[in-house]
């Protein structure tokens, strides 16, 4: 009995937590509220660390433009100076890569979401970029401090 409730307690403390997941090199973090709302507590973390929003994409805005739909869909594109610039000094093709990108999407049951790319995987077929890069390790834990914050639990 006492393990029955020990699980059903963990099991809501779970639920006020954000939700990792993962699909290979992509990293997918659970997040409260409408996509708008996410991805400007998202938009807020990133200048609240002091780094620099490049761009906000509404993917459906774009969609509709032409007629079609397509469900709440965002980008952020951001980055910080200081963490891109060791990648592209290694491998000038991590230009390709960076600045760095979170995806905030509905999915189809409407819940959403936030999802990148690890760096380590992200850069990982550039012959110039070592696997044990300080500033891959620097990407990752911001990414993922981010997103945490931005989930909204």
């Amino acid at each position: 009995m006492k393990k029955l409730i020990a699980a059903v307690v963990l099991g809501g403390a779970l639920w006020t937590q954000p939700l990792w997941a993962s699909d290979d090199d992509i990293v997918k973090v659970r997040a409260a509220g409408e996509v708008s709302a996410a991805m400007d507590r998202l938009e807020e973390a990133v200048r609240g660390a002091g780094a620099t929003v490049f761009a906000r994409v509404d993917h459906a805005g774009g969609a509709e433009t032409v007629g079609m739909e397509l469900a709440p869909a965002q980008l952020l594109v951001f980055g910080n100076p200081k963490l891109g610039t060791p990648a592209m000094q290694d491998d000038p093709l991590a230009g390709l890569y960076l600045p760095l990108k979170v995806l905030v999407y509905s999915d189809a049951e409407g819940q959403v979401w936030m999802a990148y790319e690890d760096p380590r995987e992200m850069l990982d077929d550039l012959g110039g970029i070592d696997d044990d890069a300080s500033y891959l390790g620097k990407m990752s834990g911001a990414l993922k401090a981010l997103t945490s914050k931005a989930a909204g639990f």
